[in-house]
């Protein structure tokens, strides 16, 4: 889609020609496989490399088409956000030395980038979502400038005619409105592609299905959003309802979300994979369509079947099916999606081995799966992985296993015979695999950051910047993820001259209303040991204040006479945002004699900052 220049579907005439080059595709399509055109061999690999770009101080850096126009290499384009470039690898022949090349090129290219960040003052990090997100950098203002995006971002929003309402309950609860798709700038991922033989592509598709669980178990590193626990792998339920063209409604609503893993094993040809999603998902854009894909090859030309590209381009299937064009040659693959990047280059290699084994060392017992096994099975597997990681339970071939049994005792065996069988060099085999063993009995990404993350002593904001930090420098070393060790927080230096109020203010604010009692408001005060009582309309927009101050000089009789919070509470607030810097608030305080200052966004409460956070 990065190639094309495509606009909204706007009229009768543009749509009509959008789906008759649409079905011309399709045509064109069965057309190949019957005439035997489709590559079998050799197989390939590939993949693409999602990445963030932050600042000196961690946070996202809004400078994406300035960084790639330093880079100045054609591996690389842009991303929704503005944050995120990616990195399209070449294709690999799958033999002896293909992961270690892979890797080679990788890590070349990242150096690249770095580089050229470098010379921006920024820095590269390689994570799922990047842990000092916040709801500022998902405006349309850190959209990247590129009339693609806007367009696809106006055609989702015209067709769900209302906004996002991102709902996801994990250790934390995430409930917000979202009014663009730049939700979807949160991930990033480590898309691994392999080609498949057109003969066995639905059956080889089908096992990538049963499959994807557990491996995404091992390979889970974005556990949180916004400084919230959430999923194991939130970005699955992130991207799901980030470009959601389905609206509420009062009504059951039975259509799949363009993001989804499938409701049924696939059957019949992989055009029918293709015809299915056409007759689910309505095309969002166009481009402009000069050749007839089934007059080229009635020529013996091959062509791109870019009206179907485009329309597979907005169907973000967890595994997607791909046709493309290499060296003269159409061929098929599978595209994963669904595993995170980071949070090494060297775990990343390792996870698409593991994958890449696992598509190869099918045993036959295995064939025909979508004849043996029940779907939701394995629906369930994907999304229980994406949840709990490696804190799965997975009903497999009949039977529950643990994550750690399945993948050590049936999968790991599995994917090492399936790349000896394809001749990958015994030593790669062992030193990728052995990656993927280790994390088993230590810890994966999203393990990792949780743990540590709970450890901080410090506000959530705080915490992220450190953990983002770590997650750079041990990424510079790339050591697997598996060898880790826990964060000391001693040992950790933390620049506080940078520190806006965010860092340092408390969101677990205890609120009350104005016709309250304030013979309760005393007694939460006494309770809780506050001296400081917020007071919020319906709206949650702060009204008043009561202090500690305003209820000592009260007699007891007054405050058991049932008198109202509104009759002794503070009106005239002074308040401040989030991110002004905390030497701003120091001097609002000492200027005006307070103690306290509410923290506001849009008129609404959103966490206090007393004088006892400076000396915290």
């Amino acid at each position: 889609m990065g190639e094309l220049h495509v606009t909204k579907l706007q009229n009768k005439k543009q749509y009509a020609n959008y789906i008759h080059h649409l079905m011309n595709d399709i045509e064109a399509l069965d057309l190949m496989l019957k005439e035997d055109l489709i590559e079998k061999e050799p197989i390939r690999i590939g993949a693409e490399q999602e990445f963030f770009i932050v600042d000196e101080a961690f946070f996202p850096n809004n400078n994406a088409l300035a960084v790639l126009e330093t880079i100045n290499d054609d591996h690389f384009t842009t991303e929704i956000g503005n944050f995120n470039l990616e990195i399209n690898l070449d294709p690999f022949e799958l033999k002896t030395d293909c992961f270690s090349k892979l890797e080679h090129q990788l890590t070349t290219l990242l150096d690249k980038a770095k580089q050229a960040a470098k010379k921006h003052d920024s820095k590269i990090v390689l994570t799922g979502i990047l842990p000092t997100l916040s709801l500022k950098h998902i405006t349309l203002e850190n959209m990247t400038p590129i009339q693609r995006y806007y367009v696809l971002n106006e055609a989702v929003k015209e067709s769900r005619n209302q906004d996002f309402h991102i709902h996801i309950k994990g250790v934390d609860e995430l409930s917000l409105i979202h009014d663009s798709v730049m939700l979807e700038g949160c991930n990033t991922s480590f898309q691994m592609h392999l080609q498949i033989h057109p003969d066995t592509f639905i059956d080889s598709y089908n096992w990538a299905q049963a499959i994807a669980g557990p491996v995404l178990a091992i390979c889970t590193n974005s556990p949180l959003l916004f400084g919230k626990e959430l999923w194991a792998e939130t970005r699955i339920a992130l991207f799901t309802q980030s470009v959601d063209t389905r609206a509420n409604s009062f009504l059951l609503n039975e259509n799949q979300s363009r993001v989804s893993f499938g409701n049924n094993w696939e059957t019949g040809t992989v055009t029918d994979i293709f015809r299915d999603n056409i007759s689910r998902f309505r095309s969002l854009l166009t481009t402009e369509y000069i050749t007839d894909s089934v007059e080229m090859i009635e020529r013996g030309e091959i062509p791109k079947l870019k009206a179907l590209s485009l329309h597979n381009g907005t169907v973000y299937r967890w595994n997607r099916v791909c046709y493309g064009v290499c060296n003269g040659k159409p061929h098929l693959r599978i595209e994963n999606r669904y595993i995170p990047s980071g949070p090494t280059v060297a775990d990343e290699i390792a996870n698409m081995m593991f994958w890449v084994g696992l598509m190869l060392g099918k045993p036959e017992a295995y064939n025909n799966i979508h004849k043996k096994w029940d779907f939701k099975d394995v629906k369930s597997n994907f999304f229980s992985a994406a949840r709990y990681g490696m804190g799965t339970q997975f009903f497999w071939n009949g039977s529950y296993m643990s994550s750690q049994q399945l993948i050590l005792d049936e999968l790991l065996p599995m994917a090492y015979r399936g790349l000896y069988r394809v001749g990958i060099d015994p030593a790669d085999v062992e030193k990728y695999l052995t990656i993927i063993e280790n994390r088993v009995t230590s810890n994966n990404g999203s393990q990792w950051l949780i743990k540590n993350y709970r450890a901080l002593s410090k506000s959530k904001f705080e915490a992220a910047q450190i953990i983002t930090s770590e997650l750079y420098e041990k990424q510079e070393y790339n050591y697997p993820i598996g060898s880790w060790n826990a964060l000391n927080e001693n040992d950790i230096e933390v620049d506080t001259n940078s520190y806006v109020v965010k860092h340092v203010m408390s969101t677990d604010i205890f609120s009350v209303h104005k016709n309250d009692s304030l013979k309760l408001v005393v007694n939460i005060m006494r309770w809780k040991n506050i001296r400081h009582m917020p007071v919020i309309d319906a709206s949650k927009k702060i009204i008043g204040l009561v202090t500690h101050t305003d209820v000592k000089g009260l007699s007891k009789q007054a405050i058991d006479n049932g008198i109202s919070v509104e009759e002794v509470m503070t009106k005239d607030l002074i308040t401040i945002t989030q991110y002004e810097s905390v030497e701003t608030a120091k001097v609002l305080m000492i200027t005006n004699l307070i103690n306290c200052l509410p923290v506001v966004e849009k008129g609404k409460l959103i966490g206090l900052i007393t004088s006892k956070d400076f000396f915290n």
